[in-house]
């Protein structure tokens, strides 16, 4: 059964009707807010990218769940839609889009990135027919969920592509099987052999360098990238040494080092000796030699379109200087909330600090590595306050510095005297530490647009968020 049903949407047009025209200075509070503009500027670049360097490209819609902006992250044209979702709910939710895609002869394919599991089979089984033939793409890293594979080739009729999650050292383990492993050997065997049954297609292999967070620098994300790439070249390797004419797609990416791709196409920017120049070469070098064999290169990504301090602090492009490329004004997601009360000098070294109506279920709970806290105040509708001109670890001024469900507090790490004065009732922005997190307690998401000159705080419109599993 289909469990979007079960989950109903907010009404648009009542959402739109209530909020559009009004400035998000005047709306309750704490209040998710997306900046079209900025939105729309994220995804161009990485649609342009990936055009420049001839990737195929798939858009992970796990962080927004919305229609408005999985339009924004394929595009127009008539490219593939190539899709990722994290949960079924939001395969169910975005599937309406994906029939307008294919009535219109665009290429739909979906892939359902958790490991499949014994419970998911009636509804991807539903998926499958409902998308046709290639629609649905599956993902497996243990020989037992081969099972599910042909229960629901079995239910649908239609033989489902399949990813192999490869391991390619994400600090968290999280999924996927270690390249080169017996393990790994065992289950390409049986992805060929379901193959050769027409049961399943082996559709090609899978990273997510969810490590690459730790990036600090270009060369590091470029490496790391370089690393994914590897992984799935060697694992490639083992597939061809069976099957030697298998096409495989190639699907490497987290948001630093899908991001980091920008930086091929200024590369002539950095000294070949530079460590820069260094990663770029290596990361040419291993792209031509999987290009020589039976792959596509395919890149995935899900943050990049909002962004958050996450990403700021992985410096995966330039920062700073005339060839900045990744700044604090390409963050599209704030959480707009209210000052409550203020408590001068309870801080440390005598600094004040501040009631925030904004707590981990709007901010998230997730740390940055950047700095100690939980979300950083922006500029807006503060007097004489500027967007900062330096990296996130540098940066001085009004922070998350603690955190509970509903309260955040507010502390100044900037100079003791030189404290930007708040007050009760101050409507202020904050940009969380994870866009993904902080989405996640609210059933909608109030749409401004900076290019508006002078209306930059006027809702244009509102994108009601999938919730469920």
């Amino acid at each position: 059964m289909a469990m979007a049903s079960f989950y109903p949407l907010p009404s648009k047009e009542a959402l739109q009707e209530t909020f559009v025209g009004r400035s998000i200075k005047d709306v309750p509070t704490p209040a998710a807010v997306l900046d079209r503009n900025k939105i729309k500027r994220n995804c161009d670049r990485m649609l342009q990218a990936v055009k420049d360097l001839e990737f195929g490209w798939r858009a992970h819609i796990k962080t927004h769940k919305t229609t408005e902006l999985t339009r924004l992250q394929v595009g127009h044209g008539t490219t593939p839609v190539n899709i990722i979702v994290s949960t079924i709910i939001e395969a169910e939710n975005v599937l309406p889009l994906l029939h307008e895609y294919q009535s219109t002869g665009r290429q739909v394919n979906l892939l359902y990135s958790f490991p499949v599991a014994p419970g998911a089979i009636e509804r991807l089984s539903l998926l499958a027919k409902q998308l046709g033939a290639g629609g649905l793409c599956l993902m497996v890293d243990h020989h037992s969920q081969l099972d599910s594979v042909v229960a629901i080739h079995k239910s649908s009729s239609i033989p489902p592509n399949v990813f192999l999650k490869i391991n390619v050292g994400d600090g968290h383990h999280r999924a996927g099987v270690v390249p080169q492993s017996e393990t790994c050997s065992q289950m390409i065997t049986s992805l060929l052999s379901l193959e050769k049954a027409d049961t399943a297609h082996l559709f090609g292999l899978y990273s997510h360098a969810g490590h690459s967070y730790s990036a600090s620098n270009q060369a590091t994300a470029l490496d790391f990238l370089r690393q994914e790439f590897e992984a799935l070249r060697a694992t490639a390797k083992l597939v061809h040494s069976t099957s030697p004419s298998k096409s495989l797609v190639l699907s490497v990416g987290a948001t630093p080092t899908s991001t980091s791709i920008r930086n091929l196409l200024v590369s002539s920017s950095f000294s070949a000796d530079s460590d820069e120049g260094k990663a770029i070469a290596a990361l040419k070098s291993t792209i031509a030699a999987i290009r020589k064999k039976n792959c596509d290169i395919e890149i995935h990504a899900g943050v990049y379109p909002v962004l958050d301090c996450q990403q700021l602090a992985t410096r995966a492009l330039p920062t700073d200087g005339p060839n900045a490329m990744l700044t604090y004004d390409d963050l599209a997601l704030t959480i707009v909330a209210e000052i409550a009360s203020v408590y001068p000098g309870r801080g440390e070294n005598g600094t004040p600090e501040a009631l925030l109506g904004a707590g981990c279920i709007a901010l998230g709970r997730e740390p940055c590595k950047a700095y100690a806290g939980w979300g950083v105040m922006t500029p807006w509708n503060r007097t004489g306050v500027e967007m900062p001109k330096v990296s996130l670890d540098e940066h001085r001024g009004w922070k998350v510095g603690r955190i509970s469900q509903e309260h955040g507090i507010l502390t100044w790490d900037g100079e003791k005297g030189g404290e930007e004065p708040l007050e009760v009732g101050m409507k202020v922005r904050v940009w969380p530490n994870h866009a993904c997190i902080a989405s996640a307690g609210f059933g909608w998401y109030l749409v401004v647009d900076s290019s508006w000159e002078g209306k930059e705080d006027e809702i244009v419109d509102v994108w009601p968020r999938w919730r469920g599993w």
